[in-house]
Parts: C-alpha cells; sequence; structure tokens
C-alpha cells in the first residue's frame, strides 16, 4: 500500500489550495480514504473523509470551507481547501482505512491503517 500526497504549500488567508491523494497497491474503491493533519506542537486530528460509497465526513472546523473527492478511475482522493486560515496551517496526511474502518468515528486515527508521509500547507496572515 502506497500513499502519496501533494498540492501543499504556502498561500495567504482567504486563498484556495487542492491537495491530492494518490493511492497504488489495494483496491482504492472499496476503502475509505481520510485527511488528517497535525500542527506544530498539537496531535494530529481528522479534517475530512470519503467512505468506500461516496459518503463525506468533514470536522467542524473546516465544515462550508474543505471539500472532499475521489477518482477511483485514478486511485486518487482530493481535497480542495478554500478561505484558508492561518490556523488551517499543518502538515496533511491522507491515510487509508482499514477493513474495519467506521463512519460514526471516521476522525479516529486507529480507523486507518496506511498513512502517506504528508504535504505541509502554510497559510499566511
Amino acid at each position: 500500500v502506497h500513499l502519496v500526497e501533494s498540492g501543499g504549500g504556502l498561500v495567504q488567508a482567504g486563498g484556495s489550495l487542492r491537495l491530492s491523494c494518490s493511492a497504488s497497491g489495494f483496491t482504492f474503491g472499496a476503502y475509505a480514504i481520510g485527511w488528517f493533519r497535525q500542527a506544530p506542537g498539537k496531535e494530529r486530528e481528522g479534517v475530512s473523509c470519503t467512505s468506500s460509497s461516496g459518503n463525506s465526513y468533514y470536522a467542524d472546523s473546516v465544515k462550508g470551507r474543505f471539500t472532499i473527492s475521489r477518482d477511483n478511475a485514478k486511485n486518487t482522493v482530493y481535497l480542495q481547501m478554500s478561505s484558508l486560515k492561518p490556523e488551517d496551517t499543518a502538515v496533511y496526511y491522507c491515510a487509508a482505512g482499514a477493513q474495519w474502518w467506521r463512519g460514526s468515528i471516521w476522525y479516529q486515527r486507529w480507523e486507518y491503517d496506511n498513512w502517506g508521509q504528508g504535504t505541509q500547507v502554510t497559510v499566511s496572515s
């Protein structure tokens, strides 16, 4: 299983970025894919997730600003981030849901068993 994030960078507050998570080595369409982020000195937190059936989940802090989507033909999940705030600054990771993945606790790290290396997102004020 291999997950690679891309699309991070430096953006001004109010700007937009689109992150991509490209996956290989497993039946991509059969698994949930989540986005997490970790800011310096903070715990890794769930940002968004798309289930194998296409349901979408969002943290309250990003609802209305971030949109997750998946293209199973390309084995890729996207995270469109808009109206970015300095507090969105973090390393963003994508992760593949485990076989026991449960939508009710999509934001818990233990629901995912394969992770990418992360991509840095920095939002300047």
